[in-house]
C-alpha cells in the first residue's frame, strides 16, 4: 500500500491538475477548418497564411553537444590563427603565404557558418555540419560570381593557382565509335564511370525519394545528351550506351538501391536514447555510429498533377536537376579539366550534400500551408545552379560555333509547348469554369434579392 505525500511548499490544486493534464480545447488544423485552401480562393489576411518563426530542433539524446560554446570556439579559433600566422616553424620566411592566407580565410568563414548560421531541416550528425555545408555552398556561389566577371582565358589562368597542371588544352573524346551491338564493344565501354553513374543515381534517389521522378530525370538527361552532342563530343554515344548501359543498367541499379535504402529508412523505428542511458561498450559504440544516421525520415510524394503549384515546382526541380547535371560537363570542357579531376569530383559531391537539405526544404515549402518562403538551402542552391549557367553562357561565346540542328530546335519547341498546354487544360480551364460558375451564382442571387 502506498501513500501519496503532498509538498507543503508547492500545493497542487485540483483545478491546476486539470489544467496541466487535460488536452487543449482547440487543436489547430492546416487550411481553413481542416479543409485545404486552394490558390484561387485563399484569403491572405487569414491567420492560416501567416508564417511561423524558424525554430531550432535539438537532438535531446545528445544534449551535451547542443550547449552553446560560441566564445570557446572563438578563443580556440583565434589561438589557431595566431599560431599559424606567427610561428616561424610553420611558415618559413620567403615562402608564398597567399595560399595559406586564403585557406585561413575560408576556414574562418566556415567556422562562423557553423556557429551563427540558421539551422536547416536536418539535425544529424549535428546541425553545425549542415551549417558548414551551407557555408561551403555560399563560398562556391561567391567564387562563381567572381568568375562571372572574368573572361575565359583569365579564368583558366586563375585555375592554375589551385592546380598548376591546369590551363592546358585537352583532346576531345567521343564514345560514338564501334557502335555494333557485340559483347566485345559493350565490355570495352564498361569503365570506372559506370560505377560513377550508379553512385550518382543512388545519391539522386536519396535526394528525390521517388521512383518516377528518377526515371523521368534519367530519360530526360539522355535526350539532353542527344541535343547537345554537337557541342560536346563526349555526349556522342552509341545507342546501346545511352539506353542499355546507362539507363537500364547503371541508372536503374543506382536508383533501385537508393530507393530500397529510402524504403528501409522509412519503415525503420526511430527511438533514440542518450549515451548515458545506453549500457555496454558495444551498445555505446553502436549509439555513436548511429549518430551519423538520420534522426527521422520523410517519404516524398511529389504529386506533380495534384495542383498547379505542385506541377510547376516539379517541372522547376526537374529543370534545375538537369542543369546541375549538365553544368559540370560544360565547366570542365571550358576550363580544360579531366572528368576525374579532384575539383570536378568535389563539385559533384558538394552539390549532392547541398541538395539533401535543399530538396527537403522545397518539399516542406510546397506541402506546408504555413510556409510562405523557401528555405535558405534551396534558395542558395538554386542561385548557385543559375550562376553556373550564366558563367557557362558567357564563356561559351565563340567556343561552340555550330548551331543547333533544326530537328533539335523543333523537338525542344514541341516539348516546351506540351509543358505549357498540360497545366492550361489540367488546371487553368477547370479554374476558369469554377470562377465563371461562381460569378453566375452570385448574379442570380443578386437578381432574386432585387425582385
Amino acid at each position: 500500500m502506498t501513500s501519496q505525500v503532498e509538498s507543503p511548499t508547492s500545493p497542487v490544486e485540483e483545478s491546476d491538475a486539470d489544467a496541466l493534464f487535460s488536452p487543449p480545447e482547440f487543436e489547430p488544423e492546416p487550411g481553413l477548418n481542416g479543409t485545404p485552401v486552394r490558390w484561387y480562393d485563399a484569403d491572405r489576411t487569414e491567420p492560416y497564411t501567416r508564417i511561423a518563426p524558424f525554430q531550432e530542433r535539438h537532438d535531446t539524446s545528445v544534449e551535451f553537444f547542443y550547449k552553446p560554446i560560441t566564445l570557446t570556439a572563438l578563443g580556440f579559433g583565434l589561438a589557431a590563427l595566431a599560431y599559424v600566422a606567427m610561428t616561424q616553424d610553420v611558415l618559413e620566411e620567403g615562402r608564398d603565404k597567399r595560399r595559406v592566407g586564403a585557406y585561413a580565410a575560408v576556414v574562418s568563414f566556415l567556422m562562423f557558418s557553423m556557429i551563427q548560421f540558421r539551422d536547416g531541416p536536418f539535425i544529424r550528425p549535428h546541425p553545425a555540419f549542415w551549417r558548414a555545408i551551407l557555408g561551403i555552398n555560399l563560398l562556391y556561389e561567391l567564387a562563381l560570381v567572381f568568375l562571372l566577371f572574368q573572361d575565359l582565358n583569365s579564368a583558366r589562368q586563375m585555375m592554375t593557382l589551385l592546380d598548376p597542371s591546369l590551363n592546358r588544352p585537352l583532346p576531345e573524346k567521343s564514345y560514338a565509335e564501334f557502335c555494333e551491338l557485340t559483347p566485345q564493344n559493350i565490355w570495352g565501354a564498361i569503365d570506372i564511370f559506370c560505377l560513377a553513374h550508379a553512385l550518382g543515381w543512388f545519391g539522386k534517389a536519396m535526394v528525390l525519394r521517388d521512383y518516377w521522378f528518377c526515371w523521368i530525370l534519367s530519360i530526360a538527361f539522355e535526350f539532353a545528351e542527344y541535343s547537345l552532342q554537337h557541342q560536346l563530343a563526349n555526349f556522342a554515344e552509341c545507342w546501346w550506351d545511352h539506353w542499355i548501359l546507362d539507363v537500364l543498367v547503371c541508372n536503374w541499379l543506382g536508383t533501385y538501391l537508393g530507393m530500397k535504402t529510402c524504403q528501409y529508412l522509412e519503415v525503420k523505428p526511430y527511438e533514440w536514447r542518450g549515451l548515458r542511458q545506453t549500457r555496454g561498450l558495444r551498445s555505446k559504440a553502436r549509439r555513436v555510429l548511429s549518430q551519423f544516421s538520420p534522426h527521422d525520415w520523410t517519404a516524398f510524394k511529389w504529386e506533380g498533377t495534384a495542383s498547379c503549384l505542385h506541377y510547376f515546382i516539379v517541372v522547376l526541380l526537374l529543370a534545375v536537376f538537369l542543369a546541375a547535371e549538365l553544368n559540370p560537363f560544360y565547366l570542365k570542357s571550358l576550363l580544360w579539366m579531366e572528368p576525374d579531376h579532384p575539383i570536378v569530383i568535389l563539385r559533384l559531391a558538394g552539390v549532392f550534400l547541398c541538395a539533401l537539405p535543399a530538396v527537403r526544404e522545397l518539399y516542406l515549402y510546397i506541402n506546408n500551408p504555413k510556409a510562405r518562403r523557401m528555405g535558405q538551402h534551396v534558395w542558395l542552391l538554386l542561385a548557385t545552379i543559375l550562376t553556373e549557367l550564366l558563367v557557362i553562357t558567357k564563356w561559351s561565346k565563340g567556343q561552340f560555333t555550330e548551331p543547333f540542328p533544326r530537328h533539335i530546335q523543333w523537338a525542344w519547341t514541341i516539348g516546351g509547348i506540351l509543358l505549357v498546354l498540360y497545366p492550361t487544360f489540367r488546371f487553368g480551364v477547370p479554374s476558369i469554369r469554377r470562377y465563371v460558375g461562381k460569378q453566375k451564382r452570385k448574379g442570380k442571387g443578386k437578381g432574386k434579392k432585387l425582385r
